[in-house]
Order: C-alpha cells, then structure tokens, then sequence
C-alpha cells in the first residue's frame, strides 16, 4: 500500500468518523465480531499505476493483452489499458485482512460485479459495510463498492467473512520491497506525455539503413513527434524497411549514396532550417559530427556534448549523465561547455535549478587525481559566476552523489550530495561505462542527445531498442520547441 493511501474505518453517518490510519509504522489492529455492527464502514484510496497492472500480471500470471499490450489495447473496445478486475477484488481483500475487520479474518466467500473499466491515473475508494451480523456463527456479511475519482463506480458486490472474536493487534510485515522495471514501458509514457498537444517537428533521420534505426524513427513519427526525412540510399532503406516491417511512403526520402553523403546533406538541411532537428541512424557518430561542424552555421559559443537521460528504479528523479559520447578526454575548457549544456537540458526538463554532482574516485581533492582538480576549479568558477544556472559540487564519488545514507555515513555537508540531477562524469570511459551499467545493471530506461549546435541531435548506440531511439528523438523535439541546442 502506498503510504498516501488511505484506510479509514467509519461509524455510521451519526457518528464522527476518526481519522486516517498510517499504513507504514502502524500496527494492525483488528475489529471483532462485537465491534462490526450493521452499518460500520471502512474505506481505501489507491491510485493504478501501470507498475500495479504489471506486478498484477506477474504475480497471477494473467497476460491477457488488453492489460500489457499498448497497441493491442488500444485497438481494443477500451481503448487503453485496463486494470484486471481482480486487482479490485485484491483491494477488497486488502481492507478484509488488514483493517476491516483485520488481522483474524477469514474468507469465506465473495461476489463481484465489474460495472467500468479502471485505467492508469483512476484513484479508486474502496468502502465496505457491514449488512448482516450471524450471532452463533460469528459470519458478517459485507457490502463492497469501488468508486473512481469521478465518483464513478466501477465495482459492486458482497463478502462473507468469519470475523475475528479476540483483539489482535499485530506490527506490519516488513516486505522485500517489490521493483518492476520496464524502460521501455516508462519511455513510452514519458514520450506521450511530449507528444500530447505539439505539432511533430521536421526531423532528419541520417543514414538509417538497419532495421533499428528505421523502426525508431517510425515510432517517433507514429508518436506524433517527428515528421521523419529518410537521408541516405535508397535501396538499402528500402530493403531494410522491409525487413523491419516499416512502411516509409508517408515521410519524405532523399537519396543520397553513402553515409559521408547523408550526413552532409542532413546537416545542411539544418542549416538551412528545413529541419529542426537530427537523428542519428547506422553511421559512426564522428561522420555525423564532423558534417554538424563542417556547417559554420550550426556553430554555437559552446562545445557540443552529449546528455544521457536515464530513468532508475531506485532513484526518486530522473538523473542525467554527461559526457559518454563526445569529449573522450575533456579539457577544463571542455568541461565548462559539457556542465553547460547539460545544464539546459536539466532546465527544459523541467528542473529550474539543477544539482551537478562533478564525479570522482574520492570526494577530496587530490594533486595526482587530475578529476579533482577539475572539480575543484569547475566549483570555484560557479561560485565566481562563470558557470551559472545551477549548484554544483565536487569531487563526489558516486555513491555520495546519489546516496543521501552514503552521505549521512562520511559527514558530507552539500545540498548537491545525495540529490544530484546532474552526473558530470571524468572522461567518455568512465561515462561509457557507467551509463552502460545503469542500463543494464539498475534497470534504467535511457535516452541521450547532443546539444551544444544549432539543431538538437538524437543520439543513440547500435544496440539501443527502437522505443529508445524514439525516447531519444523526443529528448530532441523537447529541446528543439525550447528552441536550445
């Protein structure tokens, strides 16, 4: 139970109902057979969530489609996902066992009619009531409604229980805590939330020759977030999109006949602003980068770098990692640019003043450790005003970076340690390797774009999934409407 949920039990109307019962630290105490007289109530809030629905499925092993599969459900009567009807019933089975009437309850029998759907985003109430009381055998029988935040209902029916004739008061179990991941999942909510109200912008996809690339720009094009120019040869497009399954006769082809031509040519449609964006497809990054360059107009005053947004299971915000794609040994100079630019991603994003953890192997500064140095400086030039828009400290090894218990533990005084929204990591290893173990290790969902030209540029690796490449062409459509690069 999330601990904004809420378990009430109610007298009757006449009666003042007492308040909210803690679901963390509280114990459970339990209601007896005399307690439960004809009319008493409780009641339970909870908001579905789409981690509901899936660990729902996991644990029942109820895969039905119109539960899990996106596409498949909105094609569907319900147009969307719903929530299992027994994840209701779970709910009512919540209430029984744990408050009302509590710990001592058994299950004898329930009916339940499912009158509406329940979608992502509904707060349900559950409310029991007490209908009939049986003296001899200690059997209560109880009303059941669900009703969502519209005041909707969506669930009517009846339990029978033997209630409990002893007091019980038991402390709460302490449960391995339960993650799911699903990136792919989570990208897909976070790039409809972008795509909802906005006009796609003219994108041009470089050099997509490979099924993923044209599978990515497709579904950012399906999203309603790009409208996809296809940059390269035609041939070899065509015959990868048709292994790929993807139709490209409603977007635009230029045929050009190798990967140098494609990105020259993307670059100066740039230019010219017949695009606001680009997207990376199967070309080595330094092609593509080289022809951003090659264009004066796509210069900035700022190096280009690469950002990675990363979405983790055990971290309460999105966190991004920069650089681990462009500056293999960045300078001070560099680094400056790199802190910069992540930056205004971190403010497009939502984050008004980001918190810019400068990693390190250590959190002191240390003459044979040139990162520390570099820390220690990036920090000073903040404090001067040559760095601006965000709070920064370093060095920071990463667990003090991201954990506020790793902090408490060293005595770390910092309002960046422990909260950072910005990893600013030594050289492109160290970032490499990092991102790749967030991904694979923590579960993350990531996507990654360079900024620092003109045009915002979608950046993505050889085996990154086409819902990433998609999340990545996002990451640039957000950037290029805040008309930043």
């Amino acid at each position: 139970m999330n601990p904004t949920d809420a378990m009430n039990p109610i007298e009757p109307p006449h009666a003042s109902p007492p308040g909210p019962r803690s679901t963390d630290a509280a114990p459970m105490e339990n209601l007896t057979f005399d307690e439960l007289h004809i009319g008493r109530s409780a009641q339970m809030s909870r908001t579905l969530t789409l981690a509901d629905i899936q660990a729902f499925a996991a644990v029942s092993g109820d895969f039905n489609p119109a539960h899990l599969d996106e596409a498949y459900a909105r094609a569907s009567a319900f147009h969307g996902l719903i929530a299992h009807g027994m994840w209701e019933g779970a709910l009512v089975s919540s209430v029984l066992g744990t408050v009302f009437p509590g710990p001592g309850t058994i299950y004898l029998d329930q009916s339940l009619h499912f009158s509406r759907p329940v979608r992502v985003g509904d707060t349900l109430t559950i409310r029991l009531t007490v209908t009939e009381r049986d003296e001899e055998k200690k059997r209560v029988t109880l009303d059941c409604t669900a009703t969502n935040q519209r005041g909707e209902v969506t669930l009517t029916g009846s339990a029978r229980v033997l209630a409990p004739t002893q007091k019980i008061v038991r402390p709460r179990p302490n449960l391995p805590r339960l993650t799911l991941v699903d990136p792919q999942a989570r990208l897909a909510a976070w790039m409809d939330g972008l795509a909802q109200g906005s006009a796609p912008l003219r994108c041009a996809v470089v050099h997509a020759v490979d099924a993923p690339s044209l599978q990515g720009a497709a579904l950012a094009a399906q999203r309603g977030l790009i409208e996809p120019v296809f940059i390269g040869p035609r041939e070899r497009m065509e015959a990868a999109a048709r292994e790929a399954d993807v139709d490209l006769s409603p977007w635009a082809v230029e045929d050009v006949p190798h990967s140098h031509a494609a990105a020259a040519r993307a670059a100066q449609a740039a230019a010219a602003q017949e695009v606001r964006l680009l997207m990376k497809g199967s070309l080595h990054t330094d092609e593509l980068m080289h022809a951003v360059l090659a264009e004066p107009v796509l210069r900035t005053g700022r190096r280009m770098s690469h950002v990675f947004r990363f979405d983790i299971p055990t971290y309460a915000k999105p966190l991004l990692v920069t650089d681990a794609a462009i500056h293999v040994q960045p300078t001070l100079d560099d680094k400056v640019d790199i802190v910069a630019n992540a930056v205004t991603v971190a403010q497009v994003l939502g984050v008004e003043r980001p918190k810019v953890a400068i990693l390190a192997a250590v959190e002191t500064v240390a003459a044979h450790m040139p990162s520390t140095l570099d820390a220690a400086a990036l920090c000073k030039m903040a404090d001067r005003g040559q760095i601006r828009g965000a709070l920064l400290d370093g060095p920071l090894a990463f667990d003090n970076a991201v954990s506020p218990e790793a902090v408490r533990i060293k005595g770390i005084a910092s309002p960046v340690a422990g909260d950072a929204d910005v990893l600013l990591v030594p050289d492109l290893e160290a970032g490499n390797m990092l991102a790749k173990q967030l991904e694979y290790f923590a579960g993350a969902a990531g996507c990654g774009v360079v900024v620092g030209a003109r045009v915002p540029i979608a950046l993505t690796s050889r085996a990154d999934s086409a819902t990433t490449r998609a999340a990545s062409a996002a990451l640039a459509v957000l950037l290029a409407r805040a008309r930043v690069a």
